[in-house]
Formats: structure tokens, C-alpha cells, sequence
């Protein structure tokens, strides 16, 4: 764990992404801080860790520069880097004991809902999954025993948004500690503690790193008493990245602002140009004004975000249109600077009970674009040939 201390310059976002985390190279000067490499560290006499330093596994200089880095991002004071996002939530989930329960919402990564439900809950943790969009709805649901109240929003894959400074007053009154998976929106998009949430979680493999060349996670607070548990919890259960995995989700983060800037206004252009072809039932975008909750994704977030859904209306058009693209990759995850594209109901939410898909309306026809930083003209030529082969 590594705690920030506030700086008392008023940083914009795009300069905190440059400079915030690394500090000054104490051998070279180096601009970029070093790969500290290293499993253990010399001791300078018994029960003596040189600069407090003693096993990587609970500091090292590069993870705790990422750390730092994430902290100033999200305007918290405790930034914490694990070795995946799910990585993250488990570490969220052993705040928990048998016996306590957690609202999250029932559109969530398929991962998270299959870390819930298989690994916790046989733990004798109790969760409700319920549309997050509907405030009285998750009012309904809490118990006496509710502890946590869990949220994604944008949603994967459906984008539905969840209304944050609703969800937290109401956590804030019930005592309730409120998480944001933040994934997808990025601290450039939204600032969920601004809101008024304990923790923010990311996946660093995905916005954050932005290359598709590690994984990683992450968690932020500015509540000193979480970060000292969470700071236990990272050290005991040892779920860290590596020195190298580290220096890599710095390198994406100085780019950030940079790359959300172009994945916004790529998926802005994709999306108003799906919903204008008579053939595309349905489009899930934010920044469309025929999304239902438009006026709350303009209120909460800076902008959309590069992720949108699309309901192709036939499995085996969704089948063909995925296997026909030449600029956008079938594969999993999203983020990267390259176009993805994917099927969740068969790859990332496949672990998700059928009657929950069809319930939050994940069909087997929908497919998920992740927008790159190519040129969107590019792509939506891409998209056109593929479509006009179904």
C-alpha cells in the first residue's frame, strides 16, 4: 500500500498522469523510474530493512510509484496495485465475514459475478444482484446485515449507468461501504469518490495500461482505516503485480487523458452511425440521446467512454460479423489502443446463469465493441463490410 500525500499545487487531470507517482532516480536521474527487479532487499543490521524495504511481496519502489500514480488519478490518499482486477474485489470481498451481505448490480464482469457466487458465497456471504439503475430497487434490497453495496457503471456489457451521488448518500446514511468499479469510465471520464464512494476498483489491464501487454489491478480510498486492512489483506493474501507488470501500467497511465480523448470520440462517431443503418436493432451507448439515461451520463461523466454494445438481432449474424472484421480483433477484454471485438455471452459473461443474461437482456446476438484509437472512419468501413456480408 502506498499512501499519497497531498500535494497543495492544483494539478489538472492531464498533468497528474505524467507526473504523479515516480520520484526523483536516486543513482541516474532517470526520468522513468527504474524495474526494481528484486524478490528481497539487503538489511542493514537484524530487524533493520534498509528504507524499509525487506520482501517485494510487501513493498516494492515500482509497484508503490503505480501506486501513487493511481491514487493521484482517482483524488484519493491510498492507492493499491494487485495482480488482476479480480484480484482487486477479493481483496474488497475479505472485508466481508460469513454472514454479511452485498447488493451489486445484476449486469457486472462475468468474473465478478463468478467470484461472488462461486468462490464467496460458499463462504456464507450473501449477495442480491438487482438492476442498479432503479434507486428504490436497491433501497428494497438492503437487509440489517447488508455491509456492502457494489457497483459497475458503466456496466458491462449492457452500459447501463448506476446514479452515484444517489447510491452513496444513501450508503452514507445506512453505513454502508459503497465500491465503484471504474473500469470502464477511467478517473478522465468519472471520479467516484467525488461522489462520495469508500473504494474505487480498477482493472488496470484494461484503460489504465492501455497496451494490452499486462495485468493488473487496482484499488483507491481515501479512508484511512480501509487502507489499513486493505494494506493487511494485500500482504497477508500476497495478490501483488510484479515490478515489471507495474512499470508498464505507469508507462500507459502518462497517455490516459490522451487515449480516452480519442476512444470517446471514435465510439461517439461508431455509435451514431450504427443506430442510423436500418439493419441494427439496438445500440447501447451513453452518449446517444436515445439512451435512457443520457442526461445522467452527461451530469456524472466528462464524457461516454469508448465501450458500446450492439443488438444484431440474429446469433448467427452476430457469429458471422465478428469472424468477418479485419480491423477489429476478436478477443477478449477491452481498452487497448486496438479495436476489440466480442461476443460476451460466449466469452466474458459466459460464466453468467442464462435466465440473469436474459434478464438483463444480454442476448446470444449481442456483440461489444471496444473502440480504439484508430481512425473511426477506419473502423466504421471495417464494420460496414463485415455487416454487409450477414
Amino acid at each position: 500500500m502506498t499512501r499519497l500525500d497531498p500535494d497543495p499545487r492544483p494539478h489538472r487531470l492531464a498533468t497528474v498522469a505524467v507526473h504523479a507517482g515516480p520520484e526523483p532516480d536516486p543513482v541516474a536521474g532517470a526520468v522513468m523510474p527504474p524495474i526494481y527487479q528484486t524478490s528481497t532487499y539487503i538489511q542493514d543490521a537484524l530487524g533493520q530493512p534498509h528504507n524499509g524495504y525487506e520482501y517485494a511481496r510487501t513493498r516494492n519502489p515500482t509497484r508503490e510509484a503505480l501506486e501513487r500514480a493511481l491514487a493521484a488519478l482517482e483524488g484519493g490518499s491510498h492507492g493499491f496495485a494487485f495482480a488482476s482486477g479480480l484480484a482487486a474485489l477479493d481483496t474488497v470481498l475479505k472485508l466481508l465475514k460469513a454472514g454479511d451481505h452485498v447488493v451489486a448490480g445484476a449486469n457486472l464482469y462475468g468474473g465478478s459475478h463468478r467470484l461472488m457466487e462461486q468462490v464467496f458465497r460458499p463462504f456464507g456471504v450473501a449477495f442480491d444482484f438487482i438492476e442498479m439503475a432503479d434507486a428504490s430497487a436497491l433501497e428494497g434490497a438492503l437487509r440489517p446485515e447488508t455491509r456492502l453495496v457494489y457497483v459497475e457503471t458503466p456496466t458491462n456489457p449492457m452500459m447501463q449507468l448506476t446514479d452515484l451521488q444517489s447510491v452513496a448518500d444513501l450508503c452514507q446514511a445506512r453505513g454502508l461501504l459503497l465500491v465503484v468499479d471504474n473500469t470502464f469510465a477511467t478517473p478522465v471520464l468519472q471520479r467516484p469518490l467525488e461522489f462520495g464512494a469508500d473504494l474505487v476498483l480498477h482493472s488496470t489491464t484494461k484503460y489504465l495500461n492501455g497496451h494490452s501487454d499486462m495485468v493488473g489491478g487496482a484499488l483507491v480510498t481515501s479512508r484511512d482505516d480501509l487502507a489499513e486492512r486493505i494494506g493487511f489483506l494485500q500482504n497477508a493474501a500476497g495478490g501483488v503485480p510484479g515490478p515489471f507488470d507495474s512499470w508498464l501500467a505507469l508507462r500507459g497511465i502518462k497517455t490516459l487523458t490522451l487515449r480516452m480523448r480519442q476512444h470517446s470520440a471514435g465510439a461517439q462517431q461508431i455509435a451514431a452511425w450504427l443506430e442510423g443503418r436500418r439493419d441494427i436493432p439496438r445500440v447501447y451507448y451513453p452518449g446517444l440521446a436515445s439512451h435512457p439515461q443520457h442526461a445522467l451520463a452527461t451530469r456524472q461523466m466528462a464524457a461516454p467512454g469508448g465501450m458500446l454494445s450492439v443488438e444484431l438481432g440474429d446469433v448467427e449474424r452476430a457469429r458471422r460479423v465478428v469472424e468477418r472484421v479485419r480491423l477489429f480483433a476478436l478477443a477478449e477484454s477491452l481498452g487497448g489502443v486496438e479495436s476489440l471485438i466480442g461476443h460476451p455471452a460466449s466469452m466474458t459473461h459466459a460464466s453468467v446463469p442464462l435466465p440473469m443474461r436474459q434478464a438483463m437482456g444480454l442476448t446470444d446476438s449481442l456483440i461489444r465493441l471496444s473502440v480504439g484509437i484508430e481512425d473511426p472512419d477506419d473502423l466504421i468501413e471495417d464494420l460496414d463490410q463485415a455487416l454487409a456480408g450477414t
